[in-house]
C-alpha cells in the first residue's frame, strides 16, 4: 500500500516552487481547485514583542487589504475557527457574523462581503517552526468544496516544507504586495503600463498607482531602480 503522502507528490511541489511566482501559481492553482476565488497565505512572525501578519502572497486586491487592515488579517488567521491539517474545516461565513464568536464584528463582515469574501476559511500550515495559515475565501458561501480543502491543506504543508528559505525571506523582506510585484515584473518584462493594465483587466490609473507605491517602498527614485531592487533581492 502506499503512503498517504504519495499521492500527493510532494517532491515533485516542492521542486516546482523555486521563486515568488511559482508559489503564486501553486496557490492559484489550489485555489481554482477547491472552487474559491481568492487565497492568502500569512506568516505571523514575532517582532518587538508582538506578533505581526506578513502576507507572504495573495491575490487579495489592495484596497481589500488595506480596508481589512493587518489586524483583521491575523485574526482571521489565528482564529478559533481555524483548522490544524487533518481536521474538517469551518468557515467564517460574513452573513452569520453574529455565530462567530466575536471572531469579526458586522462591520467587518458586511466588509468581508462587500469585498467577496463572504466565505473564508483559515488553515494552519505545519512548516517546520514558521507559523503559517492559509486563507481561502469565495464570494458566495457554499462554494469551496471542503473535502478537496484538507487535501489542499496537506500539499501546501508538504510543498512549502521544502522552501522554508523562500517562504522566510518573503515574510521578512519582501514590502511589496501581489499586486505591486506583478506590475513591476511585466515593466520589466518590456510591458507599457497600458498593456500592463490589460494584462491585470484594471486601470493604467492603477497601475501607475502600484507601481509608485512599489518605488515608494523600495525608496527608489524611478521605476528601473525599483525593478533592479526587487531583482537582487529575488522578489521578481
Amino acid at each position: 500500500m502506499s503512503s498517504p503522502a504519495a499521492p500527493l507528490q510532494s517532491d515533485t511541489l516542492g521542486s516546482r516552487l523555486t521563486s515568488r511566482g511559482d508559489l503564486t501559481s501553486f496557490f492559484m492553482e489550489l485555489t481554482a481547485e477547491i472552487g474559491a476565488d481568492s487565497y492568502m497565505l500569512v506568516a505571523i512572525v514575532h517582532d518587538q514583542d508582538r506578533n505581526d501578519a506578513r502576507i507572504v502572497s495573495s491575490n487579495w486586491i489592495f484596497d481589500a487589504i488595506e480596508l481589512i487592515g493587518k489586524r483583521l488579517i491575523a485574526g482571521l488567521a489565528q482564529g478559533p475557527l481555524t483548522a490544524a491539517p487533518g481536521i474538517r474545516p469551518t468557515p467564517l461565513v460574513a452573513a452569520q457574523a453574529p455565530n462567530s464568536g466575536g471572531l469579526v464584528s458586522g462591520e467587518e463582515a458586511r466588509l468581508l462581503d462587500v469585498l467577496g469574501h463572504a466565505e473564508v476559511y483559515s488553515l494552519r500550515l505545519n512548516v517546520g517552526r514558521q507559523r503559517l495559515f492559509a486563507l481561502f475565501s469565495a464570494a458566495a458561501a457554499g462554494r469551496i468544496d471542503q473535502p478537496a480543502l484538507m487535501k489542499a491543506q496537506l500539499k501546501c504543508c508538504y510543498a512549502l516544507s521544502h522552501i522554508p528559505q523562500l517562504i522566510a525571506a518573503a515574510a521578512m523582506q519582501d514590502p511589496l504586495s501581489d499586486r505591486e510585484r506583478e506590475c513591476l515584473f511585466w515593466v520589466s518584462e518590456g510591458k507599457t503600463t497600458d498593456e500592463v493594465a490589460v494584462i491585470l483587466g484594471v486601470s493604467s490609473n492603477t497601475v501607475n498607482s502600484y507601481i509608485t507605491h512599489a518605488i515608494q517602498k523600495f525608496a527608489a527614485s524611478n521605476r528601473a531602480m525599483a525593478i533592479a531592487t526587487a531583482i537582487r533581492s529575488g522578489i521578481i
